[in-house]
């Protein structure tokens, strides 16, 4: 685990990890998308990060909470489908929890990203289970109690979980037992969120 308090560099950072990350798996993005989606995850993220770490550049957040809330709101209003919202909502609610502090632990962090986490699943009504986002961010936000990596490893052991699970929630569940056999693409995203993270602590 991190020992030092993060500050808001560390989230501008991060934010920009996660933009190159989905970036380049954008195409991939995209192909698993097109299995079971509307085949615009990948462009959708790719849009919606690059418009985050242009609006960070402009006018940088003094404080990590500023960073997810104004991470959030850009990604609400420029990424199309449910994505958006759903990831909006995810840095906006852990922003708040953050409050005004100048730097975070990442215990409070953690505490956060299950603020934000709660508020993902009240909005997509999804559970574990349900071969969405929820697959890989669930266990990666318990994972944050171990380490930075463990969490990463944990969201990419969930998005790959996802493959044999029929979809109950999204686009997806309308195929039925045809979802089954394909990675989710947005916890194949989430993944990367958490794989930013652990990337920029070391």
């Amino acid at each position: 685990m991190v020992d030092t308090a993060l500050d808001s560099g560390f989230f501008v950072r991060w934010m920009a990890a996660a933009a190159g990350l989905v970036s380049r798996e954008a195409e991939r993005l995209t192909e698993l998308d097109s299995a079971i989606g509307d085949a615009d995850h990948g462009a959708n993220m790719q849009r919606g990060f690059a418009a985050v770490v242009k609006a960070l550049e402009a006018e940088p957040p003094g404080t990590p909470g500023a960073v997810l809330v104004a991470a959030g709101r850009q990604l609400i209003s420029t990424v199309g489908g449910a994505s958006g919202p759903l990831y909006g909502t995810l840095l906006r609610r852990a922003g708040k929890g953050l409050g005004d502090a100048p730097q975070v632990t990442v215990a409070e962090l953690q505490a956060g990203l299950r603020a934000g986490l709660a508020s993902v699943r009240e909005l997509g009504g999804a559970a574990p289970g349900d071969k969405t986002m929820i697959d890989a961010l669930e266990p990666a936000v318990a994972a944050l109690d171990t380490s930075l990596d463990a969490a990463a490893e944990a969201a990419d052991e969930g998005a790959r979980g996802t493959v044999p699970m029929l979809a109950r929630k999204g686009r997806a569940s309308y195929l039925g037992e045809r979802s089954i056999g394909h990675q989710d693409p947005g916890a194949t995203s989430s993944a990367l969120l958490f794989a930013a993270l652990a990337e920029v602590a070391r």
